[in-house]
């Protein structure tokens, strides 16, 4: 069990930053199983409207980059969380979920995403 969510672990993170940086047809073909439900309200659901997405963001915004903070696996779940940097130096938080078949294959998505303030009321950070 404990290889398992290893072996999800990595595919989760290779999935999301092979999609990030440009290549998101590759990454359904090796780690999105036979079907792919979506929540992210800006995406439709299926894999070619994710594909479609996230080659628009590698057109638009080529000089973004990711960073994984943190990834933690729970039986057939994998939790991302991520520190984005977008042009003009726009900073975000960013927390995925992707479940997994019992193939290992991800076939749902959830994410939420937030700006990081300038300012903030207490001295800790997002991370």
């Amino acid at each position: 069990m404990k290889h398992k969510l290893e072996l999800n672990k990595q595919n989760a993170v290779a999935f999301y930053k092979m999609s990030y940086e440009g290549n998101p047809k590759k990454a359904v073909d090796l780690y999105v199983g036979a079907e792919y439900i979506q929540h992210n309200p800006m995406v439709g659901d299926g894999t070619q409207p994710f594909i479609n997405y996230f080659d628009r963001m590698a057109k638009e915004y080529p000089e973004k980059s990711i960073e994984f903070v943190r990834v933690i696996a729970e039986d057939d779940l994998v939790a991302l969380h991520t520190h984005q940097v977008w042009p003009d130096n726009i900073e975000y938080v960013t927390m995925d979920f992707f479940r997994f078949d019992n193939n290992g294959k991800i076939i749902e998505h959830w994410d939420s995403m937030q700006e990081i303030p300038k300012r903030s009321a207490n001295n800790n950070t997002m991370y």
